[in-house]
């Protein structure tokens, strides 16, 4: 009998508490292929302390020093361990081949997209880096605003303050979307890849997932209502698409 695999994942304080758009990819992934899975909630203070007490190998920072992050996937059934959203896609089809999400060798290519993907369609993260820690829980949320801070190197008030630099983020976003409308008008289907659902669809409405889940609920109906309300219907496709229990969870207030 097939064992759940673990996946670690950050909680929040919303209902059903997952949000992250890194740690919601693998879970639609794994809720699209049925396979049983649960979660551990680490705190993003603990994240590091909890992967190395599993073996984890850390990846680096441009100054060499070490750095744990999630989602991290284990597999009882054969003993992996992985990190990383597309490797754990990567992993996830290589081992359990039923439903593809790189069909007909699209790995590369969907690689390649996922790369890509983040620089043009979310040009305004500070925007929602306010939004995220608010919905944290505070022990993750004191420590999401001071390393974003040290990351970016601007104090937190300065990230996407009230009037003309909001309403600057906000051109930008939407300009973002405006891009990814005109790409996606080439894709002659109702997917990424035409009329073949793929791991692209997932990146996109991984996406579009943390807007809705991390916006107040007038800011996720700005997004919903560009461009003829296309963003909207492209996550709520992807999710019964996935089968991914709890999609139907409330919007933020």
């Amino acid at each position: 009998m097939m064992k759940p695999l673990i996946l670690y994942d950050i909680p929040s304080q919303l209902p059903g508490s997952y949000w992250s758009p890194n740690t919601s990819k693998p879970r639609f992934v794994l809720s699209y292929k049925e396979l049983p899975f649960e979660t551990v909630w680490v705190e993003y203070p603990d994240i590091a302390t909890v992967l190395k007490g599993l073996g984890l190998t850390p990846k680096k920072r441009p100054d060499g020093s070490d750095i744990y992050t999630v989602p991290v996937l284990s597999d009882p059934n054969t003993g992996a361990l992985i990190d990383e959203s597309l490797e754990i896609a990567a992993y996830l089809e290589k081992t359990y081949t039923a439903k593809p999400i790189f069909p007909h060798g699209s790995e590369m290519l969907i690689r390649v997209f996922d790369s890509a993907y983040p620089n043009d369609a979310h040009p305004s993260v500070k925007l929602i880096y306010v939004r995220v820690a608010e919905i944290l829980n505070p022990v993750s949320a004191e420590f999401f605003r001071r390393t974003r801070s040290e990351r970016l190197q601007l104090p937190w008030e300065e990230f996407s303050p009230e009037g003309p630099r909001r309403d600057g983020d906000w051109a930008d976003l939407e300009q973002g979307f405006n891009r990814g409308e005109t790409l996606r008008e080439k894709s002659g289907g109702q997917w990424v890849m035409g009329e073949t659902f793929s791991y692209a669809d997932i990146i996109v409405a991984s996406r579009l997932f943390w807007y809705k889940r991390v916006l107040k609920e007038d800011e996720w109906a700005r997004i919903s209502s560009w461009n003829g309300g296309r963003w909207a219907k492209v996550l709520d496709k992807v999710q019964q698409e996935c089968h991914l229990a709890g999609y139907e969870l409330p919007d933020r207030c």
